[in-house]
């Protein structure tokens, strides 16, 4: 048992002396100073077209000093106009940053067999039925254990999709009226 410990111990110390040997000994490629850009961007910009680094999107072009458009869920109309027209809903995902919203399964005391499930998901935060997806799944119960669910193809998701719309419309425009 004792001889592994030691053993362990002369292979970390053998391999510690190499490696500090090695790079004592010159085995790096050594590099003058004077050669190397001063600025942190230019730097930057070499270590890329060497392949030495990770290139930013716009960092290299000049993008410093710009500033940066960063986007939060209270100054996105769609994503709060769908939060409260979905209100009744219990909501099983909300995921801002993936663009999309997903309830739970829900049915109203009239009829404990139907159960409904909402998903609305995002594809760009402009206002336009074209962002928007509504799907809406329908799940009837004969017994618990036999449940079948299909996609609703009726008017509910144009209905849905509408007032997200005009819900958003209405807060973009009650936030332009705040700014002025």
């Amino acid at each position: 048992m004792n001889y592994k410990i030691l053993l362990n111990k002369l292979l970390l110390l053998t391999l510690t002396t190499v490696f500090l040997l090695t790079n004592a000994c010159g085995l790096y490629k050594k590099t003058d100073q004077r050669n190397q850009p001063l600025q942190g961007i230019d730097k930057a910009r070499k270590n890329v077209q060497e392949g030495r680094g990770v290139s930013l999107k716009g960092v290299l072009k000049g993008g410093i000093g710009r500033g940066t458009n960063y986007e939060f869920s209270s100054s996105n109309p769609m994503w709060r106009a769908s939060l409260e027209i979905l209100d009744f809903l219990p909501l099983s995902t909300v995921d801002y940053s993936g663009g999309i919203i997903i309830s739970d399964w829900y049915n109203d005391d009239n009829n404990s067999n139907e159960s409904f499930k909402i998903t609305v998901r995002f594809f760009n935060n402009e206002i336009a039925a074209s962002n928007l997806k509504v799907i809406v799944h329908k799940k009837k119960c004969a017994k618990v254990d036999q449940c079948v669910i299909v996609e609703l193809k009726s008017t509910i998701k144009k209905e849905l999709a509408g007032s997200i719309l005009k819900k958003a419309a209405q807060l973009e425009l009650a936030n332009k009226n705040k700014k002025k």
